[in-house]
């Protein structure tokens, strides 16, 4: 049987990557711009201006957007919807609980697939981070604007939701491998025919 400690870790790791993820993408600090006199942060879903007390709107209208905010946007609605169904399948197979007992077979595949879900999720959520990290670098270098921004703390918690979520991931798919090998071991050696010598 598979260990049920690598297992709670697993979904563990993927939960907080879920939760990091939840945060990020309705977190402010996407993209910033500090002057002496003024602040402006930009989200995906409402920009913040201010000196000392910050005024923030939500964006009115979508297709005013950039283009990286609105990729960015609907690939993290889709990673996060991705991981609440990750987060269902494997619960439905982990060992603590009692979704199909007596089945050891399917609920490892469960809580494999489960864990699959949570690695695309994180690898979607790594790559989708990344390209509007380096899309706003290329602007800040390419930009002879005096108003040039960077990425903000949301970028950060992003990847760290994502690796969390690929680490836990690992844990719940690749557990299966090892529940395979330890599971046939009794089995072999039941099977294997003793002989007597006299």
């Amino acid at each position: 049987m598979p260990s049920s400690g690598l297992q709670l870790l697993g979904f563990t790791l993927s939960l907080c990557g879920l939760a990091a993820a939840v945060a990020a993408t309705f977190m402010v600090e996407w993209k910033r711009y500090y002057s002496k006199a003024h602040k402006i942060y930009e989200g995906m879903w409402m920009t913040c201006t201010g000196s000392e007390k910050l005024t923030c709107e939500l964006h009115e209208s979508l297709l005013k957007l950039p283009v990286e905010v609105q990729v960015t946007r609907a690939v993290m609605l889709f990673s996060i919807l991705l991981s609440c169904v990750a987060l269902l399948v494997s619960t439905v197979g982990m060992k603590c609980t009692r979704f199909m007992d007596g089945r050891d077979k399917s609920k490892n595949t469960a809580a494999m697939t489960g864990g699959i879900l949570f690695m695309i999720s994180g690898l979607l959520i790594l790559i989708i981070t990344s390209w509007y990290v380096r899309v706003i670098v290329q602007t800040f270098f390419g930009s002879h604007h005096l108003q040039r921004y960077e990425f903000g703390k949301a970028v950060f918690v992003s990847l760290g939701g994502a690796l969390l979520s690929l680490a836990g991931g690992a844990f719940l798919s690749c557990r299966r491998c090892s529940g395979s090998s330890s599971s046939m071991s009794p089995t072999h050696l039941r099977t294997t025919p003793s002989t007597n010598y006299v």
